[in-house]
């Protein structure tokens, strides 16, 4: 009896430990975008990984923090919305045990004005709306330098260390910065003279990048999107899949036709 079981036990081992990489090998998944332009690229993504045998299902948001509250809870497998800067900082804030896996798509920031072409004609006093949080706040801050508005203190803005309104030390025109959620943004142009609008909020409200942006933030730098799993799932199968159907030739193809440089691919 002791020598049948001997011999049976390293077969249910290693039919354990297929049944397990089985398991582990998703066929079907939860990605959570944006809504606008990454739920249209995510409809090639989905052809594209279906061809591997991944069955991606897309659930949008429209807010920036929900796609990673709903990751780390287990109601997501992945999501495609943020940069890795963003990402730090609610790691930072909430303790998520969330890491990138690969880069998307750079998505420059804009400052945008429906009553003014250009930000030399920005007036004395005007309020210019930018994002309450902190990592696109600072991106807002950023582009506001960029563009000879203010200065900000000497060490922030830059390497990890994020900027607030507190730390802008020249302000010429003395222009009052709103903070307010992202997306409420590009409806709060109306009762502002320009605001900083991220550009999945900017294509959802009509905005252009080329046409109807007054400042534009370089679009090489550090706030490429990327798609976030929880650390755990990071090695998976599936996630390969997912990378792989994402910077597809087809992808790629598909950004650089439909968006015309609002969007550039940054794998």
């Amino acid at each position: 009896m002791h020598r049948l079981i001997l011999k049976t036990l390293p077969v249910l081992l290693l039919a354990a430990s297929i049944a397990t990489a089985h398991a582990q090998d998703k066929t079907r998944i939860k990605v959570g975008v944006s809504v606008g332009n990454a739920e249209q690229t995510f409809e090639v993504v989905k052809k594209v990984a279906a061809q591997e045998g991944l069955d991606i299902q897309v659930i949008t948001f429209s807010d920036y923090l929900q796609p990673n509250e709903a990751l780390a809870a287990g109601d997501l497998d992945a999501n495609a919305f943020q940069h890795k800067p963003f990402l730090d900082s609610q790691i930072k804030a909430r303790g998520y045990k969330i890491v990138p896996v690969a880069l998307t798509i750079t998505a420059p920031l804009g400052i945008y004005s429906k009553k003014y072409k250009h930000v030399d004609q920005l007036p004395q006093g005007a309020s210019i709306g930018i994002q309450n949080d902190p990592s696109n706040g600072n991106r807002a801050l950023l582009l506001l330098k960029k563009a000879g508005l203010i200065k900000l203190k000497a060490g922030v803005g830059e390497n990890g260390v994020n900027a607030t309104p507190l730390d802008v030390v020249s302000n010429p025109k003395k222009l009052k910065l709103v903070e307010l959620d992202a997306a409420q943004l590009p409806r709060s142009l109306d009762d502002l003279a320009a605001a900083s609008v991220n550009n999945d909020y900017a294509v959802k409200a009509g905005l252009s990048l080329q046409r109807d942006a007054i400042a534009v933030e370089d679009a090489k730098g550090p706030y490429a999107n990327l798609i976030a799993t929880r650390a755990e799932d990071k090695d998976k199968p599936w996630v390969k899949k997912l990378v792989k159907a994402y910077q597809s030739a087809q992808v790629r193809s598909f950004i650089e036709t439909e968006f015309k440089g609002s969007l550039i691919p940054a794998f």
